[in-house]
């Protein structure tokens, strides 16, 4: 399924209007530093010694806190698993999912150069803390 992107400066503008920020990166990824306001839903959990796993609860855990007629702008580190989540979402009815362009650190080519720059790399609000209704413990109990 075909869903909308907009690079992180429009990210920024919706949740300024009321779209929610839903980073599915892993929770490391997301303590480490996300945009501010973001909520942690992950797509994938990170196992030390087996890399990255898909989280089984993603969807359900999403429904029981934004609804399908939800805004919300999806984001991960570089685009690749937020792509997936709004496309799992718009799939499964939600009506407003975007996904966000560059991710949280920007898509990069093969040499490593930016291709779209990141959220952070643009200069927009960032966090490394938040309240416990936004972080995936909170949000899965």
């Amino acid at each position: 399924m075909s869903v909308k992107r907009v690079m992180p400066k429009e990210a920024l503008d919706l949740q300024q209007q009321g779209w929610v920020y839903v980073d599915v990166r892993s929770i490391p990824e997301f303590e480490a530093g996300h945009p501010t306001g973001a909520y942690n839903i992950p797509l994938m959990h990170f196992l030390p010694g087996r890399g990255m796993s898909p989280n089984p609860d993603f969807q359900a855990v999403f429904a029981r806190h934004f609804g399908k007629d939800a805004k919300v702008v999806v984001g991960c580190k570089t685009a690749g698993r937020s792509l997936r989540a709004a496309e799992l979402l718009a799939g499964a009815g939600w009506q407003s999912v975007v996904d966000m362009r560059g991710g949280y650190e920007g898509e990069r080519d093969m040499s490593g150069a930016a291709v779209v720059v990141g959220w952070r790399e643009s200069g927009l609000p960032v966090e490394q803390t938040s309240p416990p209704e936004r972080t995936w413990e909170g949000l899965k109990k």
